[in-house]
C-alpha cells in the first residue's frame, strides 16, 4: 500500500494527487468536500463511501493517502470503520468530520488510528489545514476552547 508522503518532500510537478478518500452519509456533504478539496493543486477525490463498511473497502481499493471519515454513518459508524481500516491499511491516516465534536468524544480517539477531527461546521475553515498537518505527520485537533465556544 501507498504510504503518505509530507506535502513539503513532494516534488511540485511530477508527483501524483493526493489521493483522499471521503466517506459521509449526505451526498450533498460528500459533494461540497470533494469541490473544497479538489480546488487544491494535486488533491483529488479517489473515492466516495456512504458508510463505514463501504469506507472500509474502498480503503483495501484505492489505497488513498487520507481518509476524511464522518463518524455518524448507517450500516457501520466512522469510529468502528477506523478500527478496522487501522488493522488492515495502518499507513493510512483518518481524520473524522462530524457535525457534533465534544471534548469527551476528541478524548476518546486513539490517535495512533484517527490523526485529527473536524468538525462538518468549521470545514471551510479546518479541513484543508486537518489535512495538510495530517500529511505532514502531525495531527489535527479542534482547540478545545474554540469548540466550548460554539456550542
Amino acid at each position: 500500500m501507498k504510504t503518505a508522503i509530507p506535502k513539503s518532500s513532494r516534488p511540485s510537478t511530477t508527483s501524483a494527487p493526493v489521493r483522499i478518500l471521503v466517506a459521509d452519509d449526505h451526498e450533498v456533504m460528500r459533494l461540497g468536500v470533494r469541490n473544497l478539496l479538489e480546488a487544491r493543486p494535486g488533491w483529488s477525490i479517489c473515492a466516495e463511501a456512504s458508510n463505514g463498511k463501504e469506507a472500509i473497502e474502498k480503503t483495501l481499493e484505492c489505497r488513498p493517502d487520507i481518509i476524511v471519515l464522518d463518524i455518524a454513518m448507517p450500516v457501520m459508524n466512522g469510529l468502528e470503520a477506523a478500527v478496522h481500516i487501522a488493522e488492515t491499511a495502518p499507513q493510512v491516516p483518518i481524520i473524522l468530520f462530524s457535525l457534533h465534536l465534544s471534548d469527551d468524544l476528541i478524548d476518546r480517539f486513539p490517535t495512533d488510528r484517527i490523526r485529527g477531527a473536524v468538525a462538518k461546521g468549521d470545514s471551510a475553515r479546518d479541513l484543508v489545514n486537518a489535512i495538510e498537518a495530517v500529511l505532514g505527520g502531525g495531527t489535527f485537533f479542534p482547540n478545545r476552547k474554540a469548540l466550548r465556544a460554539s456550542c
